[in-house]
């Protein structure tokens, strides 16, 4: 059975389960990379009750998939894993995972990081928080956008 790189998904991850079927039979992997968002309770200076995430069927898979393909030009890296929920989620759930495998530390990371850099400003998802002021929709900061262009790709969501 071949693991999926890109998952969109409702239920929760295990991180001990995705890391190990992303390790599984390759014993030339010396270094994990992993990064695990969570809903925080406070945006912007307000608390935040839930946050609300959608996205377009087909079309989100695709776009992450091609950054992923991405990272595997960019970066000497023998795997990529990219988990994402969508639905209603609480202050403290996970969010996101992006877990990268290679043989040596500083390729995970960058590749990682890579990865999270353009999640958080060109996946398609839409963001809506629950506030005591009401519902809002969340979009990307410019210091997300900086971040992604430091790997030479240019944003639009100033």
């Amino acid at each position: 059975m071949t693991y999926a790189r890109v998952s969109i998904q409702t239920e929760d991850f295990d991180l001990s389960h995705e890391i190990a079927e992303l390790r599984r039979e390759n014993k030339g992997v010396g270094a994990v990379c992993s990064f695990v968002g969570t809903v925080r309770d406070r945006n912007e200076g307000d608390a935040v009750a839930s946050m609300e995430l959608e996205h377009y069927p087909g079309m989100t898979e695709k776009s992450i998939e091609a950054m992923v393909e991405e990272a595997f030009r960019r970066f000497d890296i023998f795997g990529a894993r990219v988990i994402h929920r969508v639905g209603l989620l609480q202050p403290l759930d996970q969010i996101v995972l992006v877990a990268v495998t290679s043989a040596h530390r500083g390729q995970s990371f960058q590749a990682c990081e890579f990865l999270m850099d353009y999640l958080k400003t060109q996946a398609p998802f839409w963001k809506k928080e629950q506030t005591p002021q009401g519902a809002r929709w969340v979009d990307a900061r410019v210091s997300d956008d900086a971040a992604l262009a430091r790997w030479g790709i240019t944003a639009s969501n100033a």
